[in-house]
């Protein structure tokens, strides 16, 4: 009786803890594309495509919608993206380091998806800057719905939300965190019912769930259909959000929340401004809040500005991630990188990033100044990101799932051809506006490139110069130094070479103390690194010892505290009376051709010597820290 009472009690809990995930997940997964319906359908029949709201071309587009969601949303991520995951993490970053890491990928074609794949990433900075900038300015765009006297005040009144949002980061999310689940729960609900209403007074919309609407209404519309696509992909632009956050809620939760809510949410909400379209064509001119009554309008404005900022929120936090994730790998310098909360290893703060998308997004605004100015630059970026994500899915499916050609070409292909149908229409938007997130990109590519690159040089000339540590215990063995208490820890990337620090150490004072530590860090290509596996250590004699510690490209290295677990001859390393000597190495940019080009160079210097130091990177006690300089010229 007992053993039976338990397995109901354990699947409660189980559920009570599947339902508070999913609202969290509601509330970070879901707010990019649970904003869409402000905008989509108001851009798919904006004037300037010249396509009228007629019945025809109101259902063609409904059925482009439905099928976008069916196909790009629910077939290709919720079914098979987000089994491609990476130890649970997903995102552009975790999809390439899956996709390379096998020993064919390897061996052919490894640096083109690497770059494709850095590629991807440096996009979604861009749509980091385009979403906070197009949901703020369309929900606050609302208030002229309410009275034209509103007009003259859209702009600041955003720039004023937007600076609200930036300026509040630094305390993290955690707080309010809490009631992103509950606002997008009241926003879905919201949208259902309103759509409702106005398709029981127009049941006959739902007939643009056939597909022959969507064929119909390109034979008809020829080019303008092809320009109208661009308007119609917006409905999905939250979908790569999907398998980003998919580490911190897990792939049910997730799927759960869209089958249940946020895909008949969303229906209902474009199958409703559909109806009220063919009721007034009139009302095409901005369908999304004129599906609220009168009365309701002021309190769903307010609504909407609420969940306008909870999905810049969301991508904002993903920009976080995301340059931890490339700092960690060594596509860029350190930075500072603040942790909002003891509990959410994911809660970060990025002060460089928050005010770089902060400055970029109040430019967005004033220099459009109306979310359909946006919309023209807002579908580049995800759309290019969806093509990468099915070329290494493709990857992914053929080395990892050990799929045949035929299968992995067969699902990639057809996912292919709609997602470079979406990317060449959103193409066209390149000379109105799409140019700034590819713009956006290429910089932060060549960044990114420029740092690895430079990085890879920067080792390869240390070590040409480096002594082997077998040749320096030889040479200490036989002329030994002077040994003094202690323990000395030095910081060093070269694990086969003596440390840099250590010979400058050794050739002004003279002496060494009697514990000399060699550690390195390693990020493994993989998203956290067991703590049971996080660092081996060796003996070299002569008092040496070498240590590394492996982190994973979603972990804070927390070198300091992750000593604490090595032995040294048995005993744990007591950190008073420990002493870290760190290399800060100057690069100096030479005029010579050598692997980089003379700007290249350059750039690398101003990175360079902007990162975050050694010191509050590894989190070391400053207390307890010696730098020491060296000059490098690559």
């Amino acid at each position: 009786m007992n053993g039976a009472a338990v397995v109901p009690e354990e699947s409660r809990a189980n559920d009570r803890r599947l339902a508070l995930t999913s609202l969290a997940a509601l509330g970070v997964v879901y707010g990019d594309i649970g904003t869409s319906p402000i905008y989509a359908i108001r851009e798919s029949l904006h004037p300037s495509h010249q396509v009228a709201a007629t019945t025809a071309n109101v259902l063609g587009i409904l059925s482009l919608i439905f099928w976008a969601l069916v196909l790009i949303i629910t077939a290709k991520y919720q079914t098979f993206v987000l089994r491609a995951d990476n130890r649970g993490e997903g995102g552009t970053l975790a999809l390439t380091s899956l996709a390379t890491s096998s020993e064919k990928a390897n061996r052919r074609g490894r640096p083109l998806l690497v770059l494709l794949g850095l590629f991807g990433a440096s996009l979604l900075y861009g749509d980091s800057m385009l979403t906070p900038a197009i949901s703020v300015l369309s929900a606050v765009e609302g208030l002229s719905v309410v009275t034209p006297a509103f007009d003259p005040f859209v702009v600041p009144i955003a720039i004023a939300i937007l600076l609200l949002i930036f300026l509040v980061q630094r305390r993290g999310t955690a707080q309010v965190g809490a009631l992103f689940g509950p606002v997008m729960l009241v926003w879905f609900t919201t949208l259902a019912a309103l759509g409702l209403v106005h398709v029981i007074e127009q049941p006959g919309v739902l007939a643009a769930v056939d597909p022959r609407h969507a064929v119909r209404f390109f034979a008809e519309n020829g080019w303008r259909s092809v320009v109208v696509l661009g308007s119609i992909f917006l409905v999905v632009t939250g979908g790569e959000s999907l398998y980003a956050d998919m580490g911190h809620f897990g792939t049910r939760p997730i799927r759960s929340t869209w089958y249940a809510l946020v895909m008949p949410a969303l229906l209902l909400s474009y199958f409703g401004q559909g109806a009220l379209i063919l009721s007034d064509p009139s009302a095409a001119a901005n369908p999304f809040f004129l599906l609220a009554p009168g009365w309701a309008l002021v309190p769903f404005v307010l609504l909407t500005a609420a969940a306008a900022i909870i999905a810049s929120q969301a991508v904002i936090s993903g920009a976080f991630s995301l340059t931890m994730q490339a700092v960690q790998l060594g596509y860029l310098p350190r930075v500072a990188i603040e942790h909002t909360s003891e509990h959410e290893r994911g809660q970060i703060y990025v002060p460089s990033i928050n005010w770089i998308l902060m400055i970029a997004c109040i430019g967005l605004v004033v220099g459009f100044r109306t979310s359909s100015g946006l919309a023209a630059a807002y579908g580049v970026a995800v759309s290019s990101t969806m093509v990468v994500t099915t070329i290494l899915l493709f990857v992914v499916a053929r080395e990892r799932w050990g799929w045949g050609l035929g299968a992995a070409l067969s699902l990639c292909g057809a996912l292919l051809v709609i997602d470079l149908a979406f990317w060449g229409s959103n193409m066209l938007r390149v000379p109105r506006g799409g140019w700034f997130p590819l713009v956006i990109a290429a910089l932060i590519l060549a960044m990114m490139t420029t740092w690895k690159r430079g990085r890879e040089l920067l080792l390869r000339r240390m070590a040409s110069s480096t002594l082997p540590i077998e040749f320096f215990l030889a040479d200490i063995k036989l002329n030994p130094p002077r040994r003094v208490p202690g323990t000395a820890i030095f910081m060093y990337r070269g694990a086969g070479g003596t440390p840099p620090a250590l010979l400058h150490t050794l050739q002004h004072f003279d002496s060494l103390r009697s514990t000399v530590i060699l550690v390195s860090v390693e990020t493994a290509e993989v998203p956290r690194v067991p703590e049971a596996q996080r660092a081996t250590s060796e003996a070299l004699g002569q008092g040496f010892h070498r240590v590394a510690l492996r982190y994973g490209f979603l972990e804070d290295p927390f070198v300091a505290r992750d000593l604490e677990s090595v032995r040294i001859d048995g005993k744990a390393i007591d950190p008073k009376d420990v002493t870290f000597v760190v290399g800060r190495e100057s690069v100096i940019a030479s005029e010579r051709k050598v692997g980089m080009s003379v700007w290249r160079e350059r750039l690398f210097g101003a990175m360079a010597r902007n990162a975050r130091t050694a010191t509050s990177f590894f989190h070391l006690p400053p207390d307890r820290v010696v730098e020491v300089g060296v000059q490098v010229e690559i």
